[in-house]
C-alpha cells in the first residue's frame, strides 16, 4: 500500500457489504431520522433501527434510564411507533440519504415475531433484518427468550421461513454457554449472529432502599460490558460458520478493530451514541487511521487474527 492509498475499509457480512464495519445499534439511534441535520448518515457503515414490533409500544414507566459505573442502566422495554409507522414515516427517508438499514424487530410470540419480520422484508432501503429475543426488558416473554436454544430455534425457524433479507439474530449474554444458542440460531437459518445484548443488573437507591429503575432491573451496557463481550465474541466466532457482528462497550477505533481480531466480521456501537451522536463516524475515522498507521492496507485483513 502506498503512503496516499486509504485503507480499503469495506467488510462483508454474509451478503451484506458496508463500507465500514461500524453500525450504530438498536436503541441508541433512534429511527436515525433524529439525527440526519447532525449526522452524515450514509457515512456509517449501517445503521441498526429502534426494535420495531407490529402494533406501538409504550414500553416501561420511568425512571428507566440511569447512569452506572463504567456504562449504563436502561429499562426502556422495547418502546416504539410500530413497523407501519417506521416504513412510511421513517425508512423513506433514510433511503433518500442513502442510509443503509437494518430493521430490528421483535414480538411476545413466535406468530408476532415472523408476522413483524414478514412485513418489514423486501423494504427498500433494508439490508438486512435483526432479530431481537434478548432484550432483558420483557417480562411479557417470561424470561429472556434467547436463553434458551430451544425457544431460540423455534422463532429463527418461523421467522426464515417467511423473509429473504438477511437474517441477524441478537443474542444475549445472560447465558452460561452463548455458543449453544448461536448454534440453534445457525442451525434454523441465522445469517449472523449479533453479540452481545446487556448484561442483566440493577441498581439500588439506599435512602429509599428500593431500585432506581421502576421495573427493578434493566439491561447494563457501556464498558463495563466490554471483557464480557470480546470473550462471547471470540467463542462464537470459533464455534458457528457463520458472521459475528460484535458489540459491547465499544468507545473508540481500537475497541473496534479488538473486536475484529476477536473474529468479529462488523461492529455496532451503542452507550457511547449518547454521548455524541457522530461516535459511528469517529470510530470509522480512527480504525482508517489505525490501519494507516500500521500499513494495514484492509481493514478486513484485521479479521480473525488473534494470537491464542
Amino acid at each position: 500500500m502506498s503512503p496516499a492509498a486509504p485503507p480499503d475499509t469495506s467488510v462483508a457480512i454474509g451478503a451484506v457489504r458496508l463500507p465500514n464495519p461500524v453500525i450504530a445499534a438498536s436503541g441508541t439511534f433512534g429511527y436515525g431520522t433524529e439525527f440526519a441535520g447532525l449526522v452524515d448518515l450514509s457515512a456509517i457503515g449501517a445503521i441498526s433501527v429502534k426494535g420495531l414490533s407490529l402494533a406501538p409500544s409504550r414500553g416501561k414507566p420511568p425512571p428507566r434510564l440511569i447512569e452506572s459505573p463504567a456504562g449504563m442502566l436502561n429499562a426502556i422495554g422495547l418502546q416504539n411507533i410500530g413497523v407501519d409507522a417506521f416504513l412510511f414515516e421513517r425508512l423513506p427517508a433514510l433511503a433518500s440519504v442513502g442510509a443503509r438499514v437494518v430493521a430490528n424487530f421483535w414480538g411476545d410470540s413466535v406468530e408476532e415475531f415472523a408476522a413483524c419480520a414478514a412485513r418489514l422484508d423486501g423494504s427498500p432501503g433494508l439490508v438486512a433484518l435483526e432479530l431481537n429475543a434478548s432484550s432483558p426488558n420483557r417480562p411479557e416473554w417470561g424470561g429472556i427468550l434467547a436463553t434458551d436454544p430451544q425457544a431460540l430455534a423455534t422463532i429463527v425457524r418461523a421467522v426464515r421461513a417467511r423473509v429473504r433479507l438477511p437474517l441477524w439474530v441478537k443474542l444475549s449474554p445472560n447465558v452460561g454457554d452463548i455458543t449453544a444458542v448461536g448454534k440453534a440460531a445457525a442451525a434454523e437459518g441465522a445469517d449472523a449472529l449479533t453479540a452481545i445484548n446487556t448484561l442483566r443488573g440493577m441498581a439500588i437507591d439506599l435512602e429509599t432502599r428500593r431500585p432506581r429503575l421502576a421495573s427493578g432491573t434493566g439491561g447494563l451496557s457501556g464498558p463495563a460490558i466490554k471483557p464480557v463481550a470480546l470473550r462471547m465474541v471470540h467463542e462464537l466466532a470459533q464455534a458457528v460458520r457463520l458472521p459475528v457482528i460484535g458489540v459491547g462497550g465499544i468507545r473508540t477505533g481500537e475497541d473496534a478493530l479488538e473486536f475484529l481480531c476477536c473474529g468479529a466480521s462488523a461492529i455496532q456501537v451503542g452507550t457511547a451514541i449518547f454521548y455524541d451522536p457522530r461516535t459511528p463516524i469517529r470510530i470509522a475515522k480512527e480504525i482508517t487511521a489505525w490501519c494507516r498507521s500500521h500499513n494495514v492496507p484492509r481493514v478486513a485483513d484485521i479479521i480473525g487474527t488473534l494470537r491464542t
